[in-house]
């Protein structure tokens, strides 16, 4: 292999280099981020977790996947996602409020139809949010038009370039331009740094490696976990709806599942080692 491939070949799989970030940059951005989680979980919409059912999550990991997207990207685009059509329906339900109490009988721009339309788009939204991912991760591998153009055509879709220029822009502007969310695996990531920088003796990078797979697989099977988890912890099998509403803060604490991943990670590679792990939480 030539030194160009085998270049191309690191870029193409990136690993994460831990213990080379001082100190004072691990607590700033560890400020940065539990601030980051603290104001997103006071601003929470009682929507939210609704569009991270497992067949979306599903859908995103396998087309990152296929189009070779770093494992950051695969978060991204989820949670760009989820915000999206959140903002998206919302405002859509408040702008036709009006005109459903004056129109029951469901002439012209309804609810129930707006709403069918909502749901003939959410592939094309989905794919432009992981082409959005994509140009926040590496900027050498961004998935261009005619790669999704594609991809598109395949599953018998037949949108045009403009069409996907408009989707992207209607994200963009939806969420105010603001799409470079932190993703839990940023939260795991920094606390493998302030794991690393206590002296804790597990090797980083085969932690991180089962920290993405367990981080995958809480994705993919969210609502199982988190029902678990709640009818665990009141000792109920059937939580009322209060119960569940104030569970929702739980269930979106990115900080919460970084250190509940790591920690059952660490259970996972070296017993042990696990109250060494649980017990450090930030840089010395």
């Amino acid at each position: 292999m030539s030194a160009v491939a085998q270049a191309m070949s690191r870029f193409c799989t990136p690993e994460p280099v831990f213990g080379a970030v001082p100190p004072e940059i691990i607590e700033d951005t560890l400020i940065y981020l539990a601030t980051e989680n603290e104001q997103y979980l006071n601003k929470l919409s009682d929507q939210a977790g609704c569009f991270k059912e497992t067949k979306i999550v599903e859908f995103v990991f396998l087309l990152c996947e296929k189009w070779f997207l770093d494992q950051s990207a695969r978060y991204q685009a989820v949670e760009i996602f989820e915000r999206f059509m959140i903002k998206h329906v919302e405002e859509i339900y408040n702008s036709t409020r009006e005109s459903r109490v004056t129109n029951e009988q469901g002439e012209g721009n309804t609810w129930s139809t707006l709403k069918a339309q909502i749901c003939d788009t959410i592939v094309l939204r989905l794919v432009s949010c992981i082409q959005l991912a994509s140009k926040l991760s590496f900027h050498y591998n961004i998935i261009n038009n005619n790669t999704v153009l594609k991809f598109l055509q395949s599953i018998d879709y037949s949108y045009t370039k403009q069409d996907l220029v408009e989707s992207e822009l209607a994200i963009l502007k939806a969420l105010c331009f603001q799409i470079n969310v932190p993703t839990p695996l940023a939260y795991v990531e920094l606390l493998l740094e302030v794991l690393g920088y206590n002296g804790c003796l597990l090797p980083m990078k085969q932690l991180h490696k089962i920290c993405v797979h367990l981080l995958d697989l809480t994705y993919l099977m969210r609502n199982i976990i988190y029902d678990t988890l709640l009818k665990t912890s009141i000792e109920n099998s059937t939580p009322s709806e209060l119960q569940i509403a104030k569970f929702l803060s739980v269930k979106e604490d990115f900080m919460l599942l970084a250190v509940g991943v790591i920690s059952t990670s660490a259970f996972i590679l070296h017993p042990e080692y696990w109250n060494q792990v649980s017990g450090s939480s930030k840089p010395a």
